[in-house]
């Protein structure tokens, strides 16, 4: 598509980041050809051939025009080597055009701005298979252990459009959520987000109709093919009764309903920390996968093997991460801080791994107690590599350090010390969930959040540990009751006050300071700060 090529490179003169490339540009950032649309919801269909390994479907976008455009170009992301071709639209287009992962559409004359228009897109061909989901991101065509084909796709990295021809850009969630049709093969079930509203014999097939009526990130949206069958409860949380949905293989039933019992003390847990799970009006759902887990909204992916741990193994190496199942944890928490808050840029990912790694963290204060807590958070710090910067390059899709979940969860620890009032800092937790419900956000909005309903400037904290690899250093003397202290590898004028001795805050720079402490015993610090200490 070189016209649009052409008219982008003008456009974006002097403004591409060393090392990524156009395509990396387009794919990321919001683009002429994606700024004056917003989706406002995805009528989509689906049907996998498990043994050609062949995705086909259609997808309706619907969407409302936000500023006024004469003969605009539409970018819509389809990954190669899937196909797509536009079916039908109530808006006159002059042509079409494919150019790698990308359907130029030209639309002939002007749209006007307030206005609804839609677009469908049929789509067919054989996606990127996923080497090793949900890391490494596309389908997954599996058979269970009776032999039965398993299929899903894991797409939060790689991006929806590895099959799905969308608006793939975390900034533009379709605000009236979706609908999902999944064809099955008569002997298997389709399961997707929101609820069921129809199931349907079509010849010699099955049709399940699923809806969403909330805003939904794009990534989330995953249909799940297998030999399923279905449990139900409900839970009585701060918005009424939610009702609670599993699908799992039926040689796993038994298992997982002993498993999942740990939903109803997660809910509890993290609806205490963060206020009403978002989405009351698309239930709960957990669902059985073929890899260990993802957050798809209203549809969470299990595969942990209804074992607790992380595949059986405690992540913070302190053995209170045995006592709960990781992924219903981590996952469900990734229903407040990933898909109700959603990051509009992937750079600023921490804001879904940060949180969501501190809920387990919440969870384990919560349903054990305060002292396990704060060990397991601690023990995770055996994670963190400090290789880079949390947060990643803007604009071109792409992350920041895997640091985000556990050096953010970390960093949330540090800044809840200096708050130093447990029900303010779970007030601000619940406030962030109120003031950005269904949003996207900036990490300057969230960071600036939390500095304002505390009443303390956490700036440079945030610089600190979202923005450089070094951990502040506190040096420090005693002799006798004197002791002498500084900070070191810390942004400049660092903001971060310590607990010593139990309580008693001090509160260092890069100069050092004296101090006259009570006794000559040896000083004491706060382990819960993320901070190194060393006596010289």
């Amino acid at each position: 598509m070189k016209k649009a090529f052409i008219i982008f490179i003008l456009w974006t003169t002097g403004t591409t980041v060393q090392n990524f490339s156009i395509t990396d540009t387009l794919k990321g950032s919001d683009t002429r050809f994606r700024n004056f649309w917003d989706v406002k919801k995805y009528d989509l269909s689906v049907e996998a051939d498990f043994d050609r390994k062949i995705v086909a479907g259609s997808n309706n976008i619907h969407f409302e025009i936000v500023k006024p455009v004469h003969s605009p170009v539409f970018q819509i992301d389809i990954q190669q080597p899937m196909q797509a071709v536009v079916v039908k639209s109530n808006f006159k287009i002059g042509k079409t055009e494919r150019d790698g992962d990308f359907l130029w559409v030209y639309a002939e004359g002007s749209l006007e701005k307030s206005k609804k228009y839609f677009i469908e897109i049929a789509y067919s061909g054989t996606p990127t298979v996923a080497k090793n989901a949900p890391w490494d991101g596309g389908w997954v065509f599996q058979k269970d252990e009776l032999g039965h084909p398993l299929m899903s796709v894991a797409q939060e990295g790689i991006g929806t459009s590895v099959w799905l021809p969308v608006k793939d850009l975390w900034s533009d969630e379709p605000d009236e959520g979706i609908v999902m049709r999944i064809i099955t093969p008569k002997n298997l079930v389709g399961v997707g987000n929101g609820r069921l509203t129809k199931v349907e014999s079509v010849n010699d097939k099955k049709r399940f109709t699923w809806e969403v009526k909330n805003p939904i990130n794009a990534y989330s949206i995953v249909p799940n093919i297998g030999n399923y069958v279905n449990f139900k409860d409900s839970f009585n949380g701060e918005k009424g009764k939610l009702d609670l949905d599993y699908w799992v293989l039926p040689q796993n039933l038994d298992k997982a309903k002993k498993q999942f019992t740990q939903v109803k003390p997660m809910l509890a847990a993290l609806e205490h920390w963060f206020g009403p799970y978002p989405f009351y009006e698309d239930s709960y759902k957990l669902v059985e996968t073929p890899y260990l887990g993802m957050e798809h909204q209203s549809n969470v992916a299990y595969g942990n093997k209804f074992a607790n741990g992380y595949l059986g193994r405690d992540l913070s190496h302190t053995g209170v991460g045995l006592k709960w199942d990781f992924i219903i944890i981590h996952e469900s928490g990734h229903e407040w801080f990933a898909n109700s808050i959603t990051a509009r840029d992937k750079a600023d990912m921490w804001i879904h791994e940060g949180f969501t790694s501190y809920s387990e963290t919440l969870f384990t204060e919560h349903y054990l107690n305060k002292s396990d807590a704060e060990r397991y958070v601690r023990g995770t710090r055996a994670n963190i590599e400090n290789d880079r910067s949390i947060i990643g390059t803007y604009g071109v899709r792409a992350e920041g350090s895997s640091d985000m979940y556990y050096k953010g969860a970390n960093m949330l620890h540090t800044i809840r010390q200096v708050i130093d009032d447990d029900e303010r800092f779970r007030q601000i937790l619940r406030g962030l969930n109120k003031e950005f419900y269904h949003q996207t956000v900036t990490t300057r909005q969230i960071e600036d959040y939390i500095s304002e309903k505390s009443g303390i400037d956490f700036s440079t904290v945030f610089d600190q540990y979202l923005r450089t690899t070094d951990i502040p250093l506190l040096e420090y003397q005693q002799t006798g009751r004197m002791l002498k202290y500084r900070y070191k590898n810390t942004v400049k004028n660092l903001k971060l006050p310590l607990k010593i001795n139990g309580g008693m805050v001090v509160t260092p720079t890069e100069s050092w300071q004296t101090l006259e402490l009570k006794s000559s015993m040896s000083v004491s610090f706060d382990e819960n700060y993320y901070v190194s200490y060393v006596k010289i």
